[in-house]
Order: C-alpha cells, then sequence, then structure tokens
C-alpha cells in the first residue's frame, strides 16, 4: 500500500493506460494519513485504539469517507517490513500546510501515540522525526506532546 501511495504522491500509478490526475488535496490527504500509518506501525503493534483513533481524525480532518481510510491502513499492514522515506510526505504537508496546521498535525500524532496508553520510543522517534522534517521548533514539538498527553489523561 505505502509503494501504492508513494506513486500517487508522485503521479506514477498505472491502472490499465489510464493516466490519473490527482488532485493536491487527495495528494495531502494521502501523505498526512502515511504518517499517521507509519507512526502506528513504527512499535509493530498497530491497536485498535490507535486504528479507530486514524479513521476518526482522517475523517475529521478532510471529510473522507470510511473506505478509503480504511483501505488505506488495511494496505499499509503489508508495508510495514519495507522503508519508505518520510521526506516525500512532509515535502506535500510542508508545501500545503501552513506552521498553525503542521503543529495541529503533530499534536494528532502525538495523540496517536497515546492512543493506546502506551509511549514506544519508536513512536516517539517517528514524531520527532516527523517534525523536525515539517520545520517545526523544538518547543512547539514539546507543547504539542504536552497539550496531547494532558489530553490523553482526561
Amino acid at each position: 500500500m505505502l509503494n501504492f501511495i508513494k506513486n500517487f504522491l508522485t503521479n506514477n500509478t498505472n491502472t490499465d493506460n489510464i493516466d490519473l490526475v490527482y488532485s493536491t488535496d487527495e495528494k495531502l490527504q494521502l501523505a498526512t494519513c502515511a504518517l499517521f500509518l507509519e507512526v502506528a506501525n513504527s512499535d509493530d503493534d498497530f491497536s485498535k485504539m490507535e486504528k479507530q483513533f486514524i479513521i476518526k481524525t482522517m475523517k475529521k480532518q478532510f471529510q473522507l469517507d470510511d473506505n478509503l481510510v480504511e483501505e488505506l491502513i488495511e494496505g499499509s499492514k503489508v508495508q510495514t517490513e519495507k522503508s519508505v522515506s518520510l521526506y516525500e510526505f512532509t515535502k506535500i504537508i510542508n508545501n500545503s500546510f501552513n506552521k498553525q496546521k503542521k503543529i495541529a498535525i503533530v499534536k494528532n500524532l502525538w495523540q496517536l501515540v497515546f492512543a493506546d496508553g502506551v509511549m514506544n520510543k519508536y513512536e516517539e522517534y517517528f514524531v520527532r522525526k516527523i517534525s523536525n522534517n515539517l520545520h517545526l521548533e523544538h518547543s512547539e514539538i514539546i507543547a504539542a506532546k504536552l497539550e496531547a498527553k494532558k489530553e490523553a489523561k482526561e
């Protein structure tokens, strides 16, 4: 699935010789979902709570239907063993979102980390790496983490 997302993001998808052109919004939705999936799969324990959080967040943020979000999540399970550069996804977000929206994505990533009640070091690593690729300051990353952690306890 992540190969599909990579091809989708670079408009290299081949479906029976039909050249499909994807909108910036579609690319942005897939890039954001791919980042959520990378974090969720980083600890090799993609919990039901994490899955529900991704579905809820993607639906809320992008008004996606259940079927598309479910397809992205299920397809990503097959690709957890493959290494994918985060840069191609963060580049799309950097080109499309302002700093406030990027901070909101990072906060959502932290909320995803806390969704199952356990912050794994690999999840934390991926969120920090993504945050750095989004050119966020350390103080902004920590503020988003603390806010997400506080909300998780409530």
